[in-house]
C-alpha cells in the first residue's frame, strides 16, 4: 500500500541524472564566489524544486492560512480539515486568551521595547514564570523570546569544550544547534533507547568535566515518548544532568497535561532542566526553562539569548499565562485530545497504515517510504480538503518520509474517520509513477 506514490529506483535515478546534467551544462555563473545562490544547500534546494516541477507537484509549504488554524483552517477561500498546527487544546482563538492579550496590549503596548534586564521587564513576565514553575512544582522558571533560541542559548551557554552532551538521535534541531555552539563533545544515541544511552554514557563520562543528557518528553517527528524513569536513573548513576524538552508534551501528555513526568508518575524535581515552548498548547510564542533556582538565576543574568534579547511581547506572555490557567481549570480538553489521538492511531493501524512508534497522544505520522510518495499523498489529500504536511528528506531518511498529523482537542470523530478513509483511498488508488523516457 505504501509504495504506489513513489518513483521506482530506476525512475528516481533517471530524474536526478537529467537534472544534474542540465545543471552541469549551465556551468558556473560569472561572480559565482559572491553569489548567494552558491551557499551550501542552495543548489540542492533548486534541484528539489526542479524535480517537483518535473513531477507536477505543488509546493506544500508556506501556504497562507486565513484566520485561526485549529481543527479546521481557511486556506485560500476553502475550509480544510487541518492537521498542520500545534493548537493542541484549541486555546489559540479562545475568547479568554484573546481578551488577556488585548488587555496586555492596552496596558503595555505591543512590544517590551528592550531587554528585560535593561527596561523591558513587565509584571506579566514574572507572573508567567511563577505559573510555569508551579505547573512543574519546581523552584523557578525563565521565559525566553523564542523556543528555538531557548535551546540554542541555554545549551550553548551551559556546556563547554571540556563537557559531554548525550542526546537522542531524534532530538530537535534547536538542541543539536545549541550542542554544537557549546563546543562540548556531542554523542547521539539510538532514538528512545535508554540502553544505548547508558552504554554511550558509561564509555564517555570519565573523560568529561560535566555531562548532560537531553531527551524530549513527546517527540515531534514520531509522536512517541521516552521511558523517563530509566533516563533519570542513568543520569544519576553517572553524575549527569538530565534535560527534557517538553515543547510538544505540555498540555498533551499526562492525565491533566502536566507532561511526561505526570505520565510516568515521577517527581518533576528528579529532572534537572525542563524546557518547553509557549507556541503550542499555550497559544503564544517563546520558550522557557524551569527547575533549580540557582540555574534559573544564573541564566537570567548571563545567558546571551536572554540578557541581550528583547523581552517577550507582553501580549504573548499574557496569552500564555491565560492558556496555562485554562489548562489547569479544564482538564477535559486534555482528555478530548488524547481520545482523538488514540482514535486516529487505532483507525490508522486498522487501515494498514504505518504509524511507526507513535503513542497516539497528539502526533501520528503516516510513513510512506519515499519523499516523492509523501509529497504526492499530501497533495492528493489537500485536493480532498485535508491539510497535512509531508516530512521529506533530508529532515528524515528518504525511506521514512511521512505525513505528520497533529491532532487537536477540537477535531471531531467524523473528521478523523473521514481523514483515515481519504488516506487509505488515496494510497490504494495510487499507481507507481514512472518518468517518460
Amino acid at each position: 500500500m505504501t509504495q504506489g506514490f513513489g518513483l521506482s529506483a530506476t525512475a528516481r535515478l533517471a530524474l536526478l541524472q537529467r537534472l544534474s546534467k542540465r545543471r552541469e551544462e549551465k556551468g558556473p555563473a560569472p561572480g559565482a564566489a559572491r553569489a548567494f545562490r552558491e551557499l551550501p544547500g542552495q543548489r540542492d534546494m533548486e534541484l528539489i524544486r526542479e524535480a517537483a516541477g518535473a513531477l507536477g507537484l505543488e509546493n506544500p509549504f508556506f501556504r497562507p492560512h486565513e484566520g485561526v488554524a485549529g481543527a479546521t483552517s481557511l486556506v485560500g477561500n476553502r475550509e480544510v480539515i487541518n492537521y498542520g498546527s500545534y493548537n493542541y487544546l484549541g486555546l489559540n482563538g479562545d475568547h479568554r486568551v484573546q481578551a488577556a492579550a488585548q488587555a496586555a496590549i492596552a496596558r503595555y503596548g505591543v512590544s517590551a521595547s528592550a531587554s528585560r534586564m535593561v527596561s523591558g521587564e513587565r509584571p506579566v513576565h514574572g507572573a508567567l514564570e511563577s505559573a510555569i514553575a508551579a505547573h512543574y512544582g519546581v523552584d523557578a522558571a525563565l521565559a525566553f523570546v523564542s523556543g528555538h533560541a531557548t535551546n540554542v542559548t541555554v545549551l550553548g551557554h551551559l556546556m563547554g569544550p571540556r563537557d559531554l552532551i548525550l542526546h537522542d538521535a531524534a532530538i530537535h534541531n534547536s538542541c543539536a544547534e545549541g550542542a554544537r555552539l557549546s563546543g562540548a563533545r556531542r554523542i547521539a544515541f539510538a532514538h528512545n533507547d535508554w540502553r544505548a544511552a547508558e552504554k554511550e554514557l558509561s564509555a564517555a563520562r570519565r573523560g568529561a568535566r560535566r555531562a548532560l543528557v537531553v531527551i524530549e518528553g513527546h517527540y515531534s517527528m514520531d509522536g512517541d515518548i521516552p521511558d523517563l524513569p530509566r533516563f533519570i536513573e542513568l543520569a544519576r548513576r553517572h553524575d549527569a544532568w538530565l534535560m527534557v524538552d517538553e515543547a510538544h508534551g505540555m498540555g498533551v501528555v499526562g492525565a491533566t497535561g502536566h507532561g511526561i513526568h505526570e505520565h510516568a508518575g515521577v517527581d518533576a524535581r528528579d529532572v534537572d532542566i525542563w524546557m518547553g515552548t509557549f507556541s503550542k498548547t499555550l497559544s503564544g510564542c517563546g520558550g522557557y526553562i524551569a527547575g533549580n533556582a540557582d540555574l534559573v538565576a544564573w541564566l537570567k543574568h548571563s545567558a546571551p539569548g536572554f540578557v541581550y534579547s528583547v523581552g517577550m511581547a507582553p501580549a504573548l506572555a499574557a496569552a500564555a499565562l491565560e492558556s496555562l490557567r485554562i489548562l489547569a481549570a479544564e482538564p477535559e480538553r486534555v482528555a478530548r485530545l488524547q481520545a482523538n489521538g488514540a482514535l486516529f492511531l487505532r483507525l490508522a493501524k486498522e487501515a494498514g497504515l504505518d504509524t511507526g512508534t507513535s503513542a497516539g497522544f497528539a502526533i501520528v505520522p503516516v510513513i510512506v517510504g519515499s519523499s516523492v510518495g509523501a509529497a504526492r499523498l499530501s497533495q492528493a489529500l489537500f485536493d480532498r480538503g485535508i491539510n497535512v504536511q509531508p516530512i521529506l528528506y533530508p529532515a528524515v531518511p528518504d525511506s521514512s518520509a511521512r505525513l505528520r498529523f497533529f491532532l487537536s482537542a477540537d477535531h471531531t470523530e467524523a473528521q478523523i474517520r473521514e481523514t483515515i478513509t481519504a488516506v487509505r483511498a488515496a494510497m490504494s488508488g495510487a499507481q507507481p509513477a514512472e518518468l517518460a523516457r
